[in-house]
């Protein structure tokens, strides 16, 4: 199993919850993680994401000015923003069906369901950095493949995951 070196990513921490952005920062520190950068809104959040360009976005669902989901779709615009491709944790105290079909559809990533583990967190940033979906280009829709079974390694790599993996440090 291949490990991921989390001291060479930039995260971006964006929740209200103040309480939450320091749990998940200590873990992220935990992992060897260097730079974390936080933001209490949706707004702050999408203003934090242009100015620190993260490797990966960890974000809440439920914010005020506008939620996850919201953010997650200003993002994956490919046309304004400044990484379309961004790998998007989404997490969230809701994990009914249709939730997760809704943030899927929105360009997230990855879900982690609260109360979040280390080894939860882990995994999910193990498989955005190690496993990326390939991304895809609808009428309505641009964000990573939603169908699982696709294997991303079929795909033409792109972005910091291809980087990161051809750095000899996976």
């Amino acid at each position: 199993m291949f490990r991921v070196d989390c001291s060479r990513l930039r995260f971006l921490i964006i929740d209200d919850n103040a309480y939450m952005r320091r749990i998940i920062r200590t873990l992220l520190h935990g992992f060897g993680t260097r730079e974390v950068f936080e933001a209490e809104d949706g707004a702050a959040g999408l203003e934090a994401f242009a100015t620190h360009l993260p490797d990966v976005v960890i974000t809440d669902w439920s914010m005020p000015v506008f939620d996850g989901i919201e953010l997650t779709k200003m993002i994956r615009q490919p046309d304004t923003s400044p990484n379309p491709f961004v790998p998007i944790i989404m997490i969230t105290g809701y994990a009914e069906r249709n939730r997760v079909f809704e943030a899927r559809d929105a360009g997230v990533s990855e879900m982690l369901v609260k109360p979040i583990s280390a080894k939860g967190l882990y995994q999910r940033i193990a498989k955005v950095v190690l496993n990326p979906r390939p991304f895809i280009r609808t009428e309505n829709y641009f964000g990573p493949d939603r169908r699982h079974l696709v294997k991303a390694d079929q795909y033409k790599s792109r972005g910091m995951a291809a980087n990161y993996m051809n750095s000899g440090n996976a």
